[in-house]
């Protein structure tokens, strides 16, 4: 489900003044009750996911098995409220012991002392790296992987076959994309080969991007992409196909969403996520007529990479149990729970259960990726630069500005923006 991969300014300017907070830790012993509980202890552990919140409950009951006297709470709180309730809860020193945490909010959260680095030797090589990568500041590592998701085309074959146009393979092109594009689409019918979405950059633009060469931001946080030709490429990729008419044009994608548009047999290829199985093999329509291929490559293969981490608030009062429950989540025996039952679990050779849940589908595809994925781009500030980035490219969408003036606006805009974090 990848609610997490925006969200809104709001939260990030308000949780810029926190104090920073105590960074030390205490060390867990596994999945073991630390030797410091003197009684019995109650963890909050805040979610934000109500479809997840069984298996949570699940995982918090296994790990009380192991540790009597350690108590788990998983709170709810939907995505719509998540970040503000925890921004007010962390702001008055009282942020749930454990809690859900994004790429977007992470470097934040951690530059402000509100989550606690984990200071215990961990080996982070089961998890992608790009995660792993992705809960690092400064050096430290802040949060252990819970799940995972990755990018590709859902393709409709009922559409495919109409065309005569041949299913995509492993190793196409933007090319071959383009081509295959303009073969499904069907002015009379109202059919189009793809939707060039904008708002959804982990699905659309951050790929193309990335495949092409360029970058959203630099690896020290410093500098914009946006005016680089080959982001720009990347860029066009999109703009090409609606001006191609290969792509429904942005009022209509803001009228009906190109998720809507596809499961009404309207859109040939869809780039989505992971997270969209759930949905096509529950819709009527799609849950038969529709399967998975990988991105298709530009200057390289590329996809984008993001998942949930488990943190520890740097407030807890009981640190030795947070980090013991923490150690948990990210362990091979809670990921197998996680992959019967929720995302695709961070934790590598864990992934078969949900592979195997919905053969109809080549989900294998979004394992592959991880060999070629770059992680979600995120600076302290990274809400502030999306809204520019909406801003500016929207102009480039409907028309009124080339793509290159549109990009260079908006790498000015994101420069500002970088030198004030």
């Amino acid at each position: 489900m990848r609610k997490w991969t925006r969200v809104g300014a709001g939260v990030f300017g308000a949780i810029v003044a926190l104090s920073a907070c105590s960074s030390g830790t205490g060390s867990g012993a596994g999945t073991q009750a630390p030797k410091e509980a003197s009684g019995p202890v109650t963890l909050s552990y805040a979610v934000w996911d109500a479809n997840q919140k069984p298996v949570m409950e699940e995982l918090a009951a296994e790990f009380s098995k192991a540790n009597p006297t350690v108590k788990v709470q998983v709170q709810l709180t939907p995505w719509a409220d998540y970040w503000t309730k925890l921004k007010a809860a962390a702001t008055g020193g009282a942020a749930p012991d454990v809690f859900w945490m994004n790429g977007p909010n992470f470097q934040l959260y951690a530059s402000n002392g509100v989550i606690r680095p984990i200071e215990e030797q961990v080996d982070a090589s089961v998890y992608p790296k790009p995660l792993v990568d992705l809960y690092t500041y400064q050096g430290k590592l802040y949060g252990l992987p819970k799940d995972m998701d990755t990018i590709g085309v859902w393709y409709n074959k009922t559409l495919f076959d109409a065309a005569g146009v041949p299913y995509p393979k492993d190793g196409w092109t933007w090319t071959d994309f383009q081509q295959a594009a303009a073969k499904l689409t069907d002015a009379g019918k109202g059919v189009y080969g793809t939707a060039a979405q904008l708002g959804s950059f982990q699905e659309y633009q951050y790929n193309t991007i990335t495949q092409a060469g360029g970058y959203v931001i630099s690896p020290d946080g410093r500098k914009s992409g946006y005016d680089d030709p080959k982001t720009i490429a990347g860029l066009k990729f999109w703009t090409d196909l609606i001006t191609a008419k290969h792509s429904p044009d942005l009022k209509t994608m803001t009228d009906t969403t190109p998720l809507q548009l596809f499961e009404a047999g309207k859109i040939a290829m869809y780039w989505g996520g992971s997270w969209n199985v759930t949905e096509f093999s529950g819709n009527d329509y799609t849950k038969d007529k529709v399967d998975v291929a990988p991105l298709p490559k530009g200057e390289k293969q590329a996809t984008i990479i993001h998942g949930v981490a488990n943190v520890m608030s740097a407030k807890t009062a009981h640190p030795a149990e947070a980090w013991s429950f923490v150690k948990f989540l990210g362990s091979k025996q809670a990921a197998d729970l996680l992959g019967k039952k929720g995302p695709i679990p961070a934790y590598t050779g864990t992934q078969g259960d949900w592979v195997g849940a919905h053969p109809e589908f080549k989900l294998q595809t979004f394992l592959d990726a991880v060999s070629y994925a770059a992680p979600f781009p995120v600076s302290k500030n990274t809400a502030a630069w999306n809204e520019a980035e909406l801003t500016q490219l929207t102009k480039a969408w409907t028309g009124e500005v080339p793509v290159e003036q549109a990009a260079a606006t908006l790498a000015a805009t994101m420069n500002d923006l970088l030198a004030k974090e």
